[in-house]
């Protein structure tokens, strides 16, 4: 393979591998850092986080939560939504033991149920619009399979001129 095609070639690899290194790092590796990513499957939160970003969201101290701030929270065991605080209820008995009056941005109504401070999964540190159709394409099926595929093609693509290469380099072995 001529010098000129192979640094071309070096060049868009290595551009593709960066491309998907970052990718993933978006996708997962931002757990190292305490953050679990989740889609925005609905429009409640709109304009603040739309439909089909993905936000980052962190563990937080319920005792800190306050009016006006963004939580994502278990509605049950399958179930997370991301609403903002309109008011703190502390239990009657306990003090300790806080409840959570919330809304989404773009809905008329508060929700209908109090979110219990253990049910809170943490706050939204940033998002990524789109990101999430993405996200959940890859998760399930057939987007899992054609993730594996490119990853599987990208692989072979960075690899294949160095295979070329050591053939080439057998060949000019045996003519000397």
């Amino acid at each position: 393979m001529g010098r000129k095609i192979r640094k071309i070639w070096d060049g868009f690899t290595t551009i593709l591998v960066a491309l998907v290194a970052i990718l993933a790092i978006l996708l997962a590796g931002v757990r190292v850092f305490g953050l679990q990513v989740y889609t925005v499957l609905s429009g409640s939160m709109e304009p603040t986080y739309h439909t089909g970003s993905l936000i980052y969201v962190k563990k937080v101290d319920y005792k800190e939560l306050k009016d006006g701030d963004v939580i994502t929270f278990m509605l049950d065991e399958d179930t997370l939504a991301t609403h903002r605080i309109v008011g703190v209820v502390p239990d009657e008995n306990d003090a300790e033991v806080l409840r959570y009056r919330t809304k989404g941005d773009a809905n008329d109504a508060e929700d209908g149920s109090l979110v219990h401070y253990k049910n809170i999964v943490g706050s939204p540190v940033f998002s990524i619009p789109k990101l999430g159709y993405f996200a959940d394409f890859i998760q399930n099926p057939p987007g899992s399979y054609m993730a594996i595929s490119i990853g599987a093609v990208i692989l072979i693509l960075v690899f294949l001129p160095d295979l070329f290469d050591s053939d080439d380099k057998k060949k000019e072995k045996k003519e000397e």
